[in-house]
């Protein structure tokens, strides 16, 4: 309590009125304290005019709202109170008949741009959350969402901002832009639109609710309309992404959702349809390279503030970073950000001379070796149960079936470098063998089950050389796709029932009973090794001479003369 009421008299409050205002609420809230004191002015008559307290007062609640997560800045308390305008609209709680017309229920979720936004950031805020770019002009690698011509550019113009939906790898910019758009409205618009933030990871239905219900009260109040993101919006359930549905239908609200996953199979298809889906691209290393410079040349938001000191960075480790970050903004700038600090700490303070006098004397270089320990390895995008894991199986199916060797080998790498159960792979390569290889080389099957057990005997990273035989095999080997046709073309027909499935012709049947044989199960049936010439039909009468298998008719001359080579496949 000692701490509380040294705050209250040092904002100009009796000690008198400031002991009984703690007494009254406890004496473990400063804010609860200070409210107590502005509605019960009455209570005390030796209450100080609100004129000379109220600037120390707001104050006081500028600092405690960075406490408490709110993002107000420096700069903007400083253009606030420099305002006659500003001094006017703002508020204390409790105290004011007319509250705030954009309230902010939720200080953690919600946010409002201003362009005066101070760049002076929180000391431990990582680097690529400090270069977050805060306008769409500021953004790279994503031209074909932000060209003048664009959905969001011409939406923003018009000032109607539709939903949408931010689909993209990691690190490519789907947070930056929904923050940006908000951002980037002409400032004769503003404020046209508020910015509230909420993630599926941590967030459920009653969030969702809550700042809907918020939304529907400042559009009432204000007009202002709210743009509700929601992150990982993947992760809801059905029903949850369900609650979103009459929101953006009755305009309640402006729905940005970011994913990683396509939308396709992870966002149920009535939300799909209220939404446009913007596809990013991961970024090129070009782009990653530029956003590393930036990060070298910021002075206030850069390297500087990370490393404590000047920093010098060769483009050759910018090309080595932005060459081996697969795209990702956010990837590229923690390993630079970890190779500054390490070079950084390479440097030896003298003994007569101060921290801030040797920063100024002298910049760190930071050299490739540098990079190369931040990074520690080439990062690769891919996960095992989503989108990449399915394009890249896609790939590697595709080059055997071209008879690329080479490219099948390749997109192999890349799966078993991305952390890929190698039995999985081997699955698949079972299937390829009967699919795409089948009776053109029927070893083929053979060849992928023995690479299986041998898999699973081995394990990673031994497996590796026999995945890659197995894989150059079956690229290589002649390809036939006639059992994989007429299996198909059998299933349809049993599927449409032509010929309605009739029963198995009598001739077929099994007899081991007399009854069944008198009934005339078997008869006529021709054992073909003491009938070789003999013909007769083993498909029901509906469907005789029906092919399901296009494949030339073998002989018993040809299948001794050439045992292992009979047939021709289509290759």
């Amino acid at each position: 309590m000692e701490n509380e009421m040294q705050q209250l008299l040092s904002m100009g409050f009796p000690n008198e009125l400031a002991a009984q205002a703690l007494a009254a609420t406890g004496g473990r809230s400063t804010v609860k304290a200070t409210e107590w004191i502005l509605t019960h002015k009455s209570n005390s008559s030796s209450s100080p005019p609100p004129a000379p307290t109220q600037p120390k007062i707001e104050r006081f609640f500028h600092s405690h709202s960075k406490q408490e997560g709110q993002a107000i800045d420096v700069e903007q308390q400083q253009h606030d109170e420099a305002s006659p305008l500003s001094k006017r609209q703002r508020t204390l709680p409790s105290s004011n008949p007319n509250p705030n017309p954009n309230p902010n229920p939720n200080p953690q979720s919600s946010f409002f741009f201003n362009p005066l936004r101070s760049s002076k950031k929180n000391a431990h805020e990582p680097l690529y959350e400090r270069l977050r770019p805060r306008t769409l002009d500021d953004v790279l690698g994503q031209d074909h969402l932000l060209s003048p011509t664009s959905l969001l550019r011409s939406a923003i113009h018009r000032n109607r901002l539709p939903s949408i939906l931010l689909w993209g790898p990691p690190g490519t910019g789907k947070t930056t832009i929904a923050r940006a758009i908000v951002n980037s409205f002409p400032h004769h618009q503003c404020p046209c639109y508020r910015f509230v933030s909420l993630s599926a990871v941590t967030s459920g239905v009653k969030d969702v609710r809550d700042a809907v219900d918020e939304a529907r009260k400042l559009r009432v109040k204000s007009n202002q309309r709210t743009v509700l993101f929601v992150d990982e919006v993947h992760r809801f359930n059905k029903s949850q992404q369900d609650s979103f549905l009459p929101v953006i239908e009755d305009g309640s609200i402006v729905f940005v959702g970011a994913t990683t996953e396509n939308p396709s199979f992870h966002l149920i298809t009535p939300l799909l349809s209220r939404c446009r889906v913007l596809t990013l691209n991961p970024l090129k290393p070009h782009h990653v390279a530029l956003l590393l410079r930036r990060a070298v040349n910021d002075s206030d938001k850069g390297l500087t503030h990370s490393a404590g000191c000047q920093v010098d960075v060769s483009q050759d480790v910018l090309d080595f970073i932005g060459n081996n970050c697969d795209g990702d903004a956010r990837v590229a700038l923690n390993a630079l950000e970890i190779a500054a600090v390490t070079a950084a700490a390479r440097l030896q303070q003298p003994a007569n001379q101060s921290t801030e006098e040797q920063h100024k004397a002298a910049a760190v270089a930071v050299t490739l070796d540098d990079a190369k320990e931040a990074l520690q390895c080439k990062h690769l995008a891919y996960d095992k149960a989503g989108e990449e894991h399915y394009n890249l199986i896609s790939a590697l199916h595709k080059s055997m079936r071209g008879s690329d060797a080479n490219a099948g080998i390749y997109w192999l790498a890349r799966m078993l470098e991305g952390g890929e159960e190698p039995l999985y792979i081997a699955r698949r390569l079972i299937r390829f063998a009967s699919e795409d290889v089948g009776l053109a080389d029927p070893s083929a099957l053979n060849q992928a089950v023995s690479c299986y057990q041998a898999c699973h005997f081995l394990g990673m990273p031994e497996c590796n050389v026999i995945l890659a035989q197995c894989v150059a095999y079956l690229a290589l080997a002649p390809k036939s796709v006639s059992v994989y046709r007429a299996i198909g073309a059998a299933q349809k027909v049993v599927r449409e029932s032509i010929g309605q499935n009739e029963g198995v012709p009598l001739h077929l049947r099994n007899a081991p009973t007399k009854l069944m044989k008198d009934i005339g199960y078997g008869k006529g049936y021709i054992y073909p090794p003491d009938n070789p010439s003999a013909t007769q039909s083993y498909l029901p009468p509906s469907l005789a001479g029906y092919k399901f298998l296009d494949w030339p008719t073998r002989t018993a001359s040809h299948d001794e003369a050439n045992p292992s080579t009979s047939g021709s496949g289509s290759i």
